[in-house]
């Protein structure tokens, strides 16, 4: 008699079940994401919904704005959309040490201020581990209540009896449910545990904090399903040697997913900066070549960043090409651009592109600012100190217009800034802050002329 097979195959993409391992999922498509798990043995807990749910006709539902906490961070009430919402499941991601569970004990002392009762689980740290860090980030704590469990049934019990308004877990991938085949961390434990936490979130109105664990590549270990069941999703960017650190929303269901918050790291925690633009262009070398400033919006945020280029002649049969915060495929795209309109061999030179302090930046206003970039290093001519570029240049050599243009000004003008290089369309309709000249142009080829007469 055959013995039944107790182990499957699911999907870290979608968590769809396969017998057999496959090079391809066949429900979603992705490739190479099958891993191997034990199958459920029984039903899952599923939660606290209780109740037989009847349909609800739209023109009867309650729509009015939901109401919102403070935590008492302005960085991270910005990126959560005003605050955070009774009943709502946060995900929080990073690389190991970059700060999440700094972030999250110091939001626990901003609302314990406030006399909201909170609960928090750890299942990687002990009580007095968790103690020590609140000393050492001078975090009054006093009330919150710690918990180090990684056993979901016994978590949901004492949520049960301690009935908090905010929840903090650290991390899901601690976490097993009891009745479910697999190792904490696994694919059906990751989501099965997601899932009490979402229906205890939503059962009982409390705002629940999840922190997760990346992969290599950076993405949320585990299932992708787990972002989906979320309603927001926040990303800690910043490189481990440096002092900043930015809180991306990439979800969020309560506001806009164009938001950051930058935070400073020091040896009380993570402090907030409210002028990023100020802080980025710290220590930025004036009078030399390939430096230049460029404006980026980061939601409804103008943010001032230092782009610089380095071009040389080549060593190697191939010129090199490399990108430190900027889209590679982008980055090679301009070059083409440049390469053919202004008739200048970048072929046989190598170019460097980046973005000073290690942020990446996505947007296709940065693109005037690379261009300049290297075309200040290509000549060995510095640009002058207080220019600002920004504006999308297009593959027939256009600059195209770019939104927010009255921000990205009045926040050049803020800082001091006295020129602005920007697309001519841009300028139609605009009040021009007092202080700044703009300089509209309409075609990369009279990017050339400006900086000559800009040297």
């Amino acid at each position: 008699m055959a013995k039944a097979k107790t182990t499957a195959f699911y999907c870290k993409e979608c968590g769809n079940e396969s017998s057999k391992w496959s090079g391809q999922c066949p429900a979603c498509g992705a490739w190479n994401s099958l891993v191997e798990a034990p199958k459920e043995s029984c039903s899952p807990v599923r939660g606290r919904l209780t109740g037989v749910n009847a349909p609800v006709p739209v023109r009867e539902v309650n729509s009015a704005s939901e109401d919102r906490t403070k935590c008492g961070n302005a960085e991270l009430d910005r990126v959560l959309g005003g605050g955070i919402v009774p009943g709502s499941l946060v995900l929080i991601g990073g690389d190991p040490g970059i700060g999440k569970s700094t972030l999250l004990m110091q939001t626990c002392g901003q609302l314990s201020k406030k006399d909201i009762k909170i609960l928090y689980i750890s299942g990687e740290e002990s009580l007095k581990q968790i103690k020590l860090r609140a000393d050492r980030l001078e975090t009054d704590c006093g009330s919150v209540l710690l918990l180090c469990e990684t056993d979901v049934a016994r978590i949901q019990a004492a949520i049960d009896d301690v009935k908090p308004d905010v929840v903090v877990v650290d991390s899901v991938q601690t976490m097993y449910v009891e009745n479910v085949s697999g190792a904490p961390g696994s694919v059906t434990q990751v989501r099965e545990a997601a899932n009490v936490f979402m229906t205890i979130a939503k059962g009982m109105g409390i705002t629940v904090f999840l922190v997760g664990h990346v992969t290599r590549e950076g993405s949320i270990a585990g299932p992708k399903i787990l972002e989906h069941m979320v309603d927001t999703v926040l990303y800690f960017e910043g490189e481990r040697s440096a002092s900043y650190r930015i809180l991306r929303a990439v979800k969020n269901r309560f506001g806009s997913t164009d938001e950051i918050g930058v935070f400073e790291m020091t040896q009380r925690g993570l402090k907030e900066v409210e002028n990023p633009s100020e802080y980025m262009l710290t220590g930025r070398p004036l009078d030399v070549s390939g430096s230049v400033v460029f404006c980026c919006m980061e939601g409804t945020r103008p943010v001032l960043l230092e782009i610089q280029a380095l071009v040389c002649r080549t060593s190697f049969g191939n010129a090199r090409r490399s990108s430190n915060g900027v889209d590679y495929n982008r980055m090679n795209m301009l070059l083409a651009v440049l390469e053919k309109k202004l008739e200048v061999p970048l072929f046989e030179l190598d170019a460097y592109i980046n973005i000073t302090g290690g942020m990446k930046v996505a947007e296709p206003a940065m693109d005037l600012g690379i261009a300049a970039a290297v075309i200040s290093s290509l000549r060995n001519t510095p640009v002058h100190e207080r220019t600002v570029f920004f504006g999308e240049i297009g593959l027939a050599g256009e600059v195209r217009g770019v939104s927010m243009t009255a921000q990205r000004l009045n926040e050049a003008a803020r800082l001091g800034f006295t020129r602005c290089v920007m697309p001519a369309v841009s300028l139609e309709g605009i009040e021009v802050p007092k202080g700044i000249e703009c300089i509209g142009i309409r075609h990369v080829g009279e990017l050339v002329r400006v900086l000559r007469q800009q040297s």
